[in-house]
């Protein structure tokens, strides 16, 4: 019988030969998503030491967990993908950090270097007011696409990978978004921002 050719598989059947204990199977599933897997981390936790950490920590529970994985129920992609964000939030918690660098606080949009003349300043504090305000009108899941996207410069596939959702998803999302600020800014532009946010 004449060695496999590991390259030319696919992912499911890597994973079968993984389940096998075929550590050269491993070695390629490796060799396909182990930047995929440390850059999702490595977004999650803001560390590249455990960042790398979690990503050999999710090759070890491939190796262990191979026979688990069902393949109609998610590619092996997303399988590593939320098997990798899940690992990352356990780190995080298990530290007693918090993810404060994807929960980007809107306060930041009205630091903004404001103009030298007052009347501008002015104006361009209301409007960011108005920003917020529209932006707190937003339900969350739609508030943490933005800031991903907008304060932290995410590509949208990035923000799919971080919160371990369909490319889809995030496109809607922010879609969804940016068309309720348009109306909510272009309703608000005339008035005072709102008092609650």
């Amino acid at each position: 019988m004449e060695p496999a050719d590991y390259s030319s598989l696919d992912d499911a059947s890597l994973l079968k030969r993984i389940a096998r204990a075929e550590s050269e199977a491993l070695s390629e599933l490796y060799d396909r998503y182990h930047r995929l897997i440390f850059s999702i981390a490595l977004n999650s936790v803001g560390d590249g030491a455990l960042a790398e950490e979690i990503t050999l920590d999710i090759f070890m529970r491939v190796w262990q967990k191979a026979g688990t994985y069902r393949e109609e129920r998610a590619s092996v992609a997303t399988w590593l993908t939320r098997m990798t964000r899940n690992r990352s939030i356990d780190m995080l918690r298990r530290r007693g950090a918090r993810r404060e660098h994807l929960r980007v606080g809107w306060a930041e949009v009205q630091d903004a270097p404001a103009s030298g003349n007052p009347e501008t300043a002015t104006e361009q504090r209301l409007e960011q007011e108005r920003v917020r305000a529209a932006i707190a009108e937003l339900p969350p899941e739609q508030r943490e696409v933005l800031a991903l996207a907008y304060f932290q410069g995410y590509t949208h596939r990035e923000i799919a990978g971080v919160l371990g959702l369909p490319l889809g998803t995030i496109k809607t999302r922010i879609r969804l978004a940016m068309q309720k600020l348009r109306r909510a800014l272009s309703e608000n532009r005339d008035s005072p921002p709102k008092g609650e946010i």
